[in-house]
């Protein structure tokens, strides 16, 4: 899992063997096998179409390999945005285009001024608020029916550290279990903002407060 500020952690995942990455189940778009789906075109609209398909494959790839950081530079050696087969590669100047699209969706933040790296999230920070809200919630249902209190403090409020929400056998199941933190933290800020949650300091680390 790459941990927030934990940047040389997200690369080194990003450095696999592209061989075996390749080798994962992934079903590529038919623009990808098109050498000028390589080249962004000048016409307006043929563009916009263009940076759809692209936005969608760059989310689509991420979130099966649950990639969470990576550089620019990294970007464009990885099967993403190199087709070795058709020796095509979409040039550094498109990616930064490409990858711009997605920020103004909000599906990626940048990580530095220069724009050299970035955070990529497939799902925006209340998309997954509002998944790890639900699980809470059906969460404290199960265990009131089970008459099992659901707070370690004894009030209604559950408690529980990021660590729990991401790695604990109770999220084994769910979309955000193996979540980087860098994006988690996000997701609760999202909830902190509609009043659904509070990010606090525990004893083991940091944890979050559902209301």
């Amino acid at each position: 899992m790459c941990r927030s500020g934990d940047r040389k952690s997200c690369a080194g995942r990003f450095r696999v063997s592209w061989a075996t990455t390749m080798a994962m189940s992934f079903e590529w778009p038919w623009q990808y096998r098109f050498p000028p789906f390589f080249t962004l075109q000048p016409n307006v609209d043929t563009r916009q179409k263009q940076l759809a398909a692209w936005c969608s494959l760059v989310l689509s790839f991420c979130r099966l390999h649950k990639q969470c950081s990576m550089t620019v530079m990294e970007a464009q050696e990885s099967p993403l945005f190199n087709n070795v087969k058709l020796q095509r590669k979409l040039p550094v100047e498109s990616i930064q285009i490409v990858l711009e699209e997605l920020r103004k969706k909000g599906n990626l933040e940048w990580l530095d001024k220069n724009k050299s790296s970035f955070l990529i999230m497939w799902r925006r920070p209340e998309e997954w608020g509002k998944l790890i809200y639900q699980w809470e919630n059906n969460q404290k249902e199960r265990s009131l029916l089970r008459n099992v209190k659901v707070s370690r403090s004894g009030q209604n409020n559950s408690v529980f550290t990021l660590y729990e929400l991401t790695n604990g056998e109770d999220t084994e199941d769910e979309e955000f279990h193996g979540l980087d933190e860098a994006t988690l933290l996000r997701a609760l800020q999202a909830l902190q903002q509609e009043h659904k949650a509070e990010i606090i300091t525990i004893s083991d680390g940091r944890g979050v407060k559902f209301f």
